[in-house]
């Protein structure tokens, strides 16, 4: 089964948990994730992005600090700015958030309901799914330096003759670059590598 296949279906899984929606934000590196998705309310989205509000969020700051899983009830941070009582004005009056993975690669997801706690069988599933997501999400460490090449090339617009000439390389050889580098990003175009290479930061 495909990483995105498998990264779906984990998504379908928060849906079926999570009445309100959730908010997913796998390998956060420099402060920005590398995959994002969040089915909360567009209004609260809205208003959230809008007031820049992942920059003040308690749950964010705990997700950062802490690796586990809670109930947002049971998070001990300051909120000045308020946040949590704006989310439940919007409908997300309970909820729970799980943080997984080293603090230079973290995962946060937090999933919302408007009319009870999540219990204990539900935080478990959540800590389940988060793991699976950052796991399935995992970006590879690296790709060769003419693997890199490669792509730099084609994502700067050179045609595959282009490229050849200016890497020094025949035809054949940059096009087994660009196999190699799908295979190691697992991607089935040469266009979906060069996207992929760049959520990763690797170009």
């Amino acid at each position: 089964m495909s990483e995105r296949k498998v990264v779906n279906q984990l998504l379908d899984a928060l849906d079926q948990l999570a009445p309100m929606g959730y908010s997913v934000g796998l390998h956060i590196r420099y402060a920005s994730p590398l995959v994002y998705k969040s089915s909360y309310p567009a209004e609260w989205r809205d208003f959230y992005n809008s007031h820049s509000y992942y920059l003040r969020d308690p749950l964010v700051f705990w997700g950062v600090g802490v690796e586990g899983t809670t109930r947002w009830s049971a998070i001990p941070l300051p909120d000045p700015f308020s946040v949590m009582a704006k989310a439940a004005s919007h409908g997300l009056k309970f909820g729970a958030v799980s943080s997984y993975g080293p603090i230079t690669s973290r995962s946060i997801v937090g999933v919302a309901r408007a009319d009870r706690e999540f219990d204990d069988a539900e935080l478990a599933a959540l800590r389940e799914i988060t793991i699976r997501l950052h796991i399935e999400a995992k970006p590879p460490n690296e790709l060769t330096r003419a693997q890199i090449e490669a792509l730099q090339c084609l994502a700067d617009g050179d045609r595959h003759a282009a490229a050849a000439g200016k890497l020094g390389i025949s035809e054949s050889a940059l096009k087994a670059r660009l196999v190699s580098a799908r295979v190691r990003l697992e991607a089935r175009t040469t266009s979906e590598a060069i996207r992929k290479a760049r959520e990763y930061r690797l170009l």
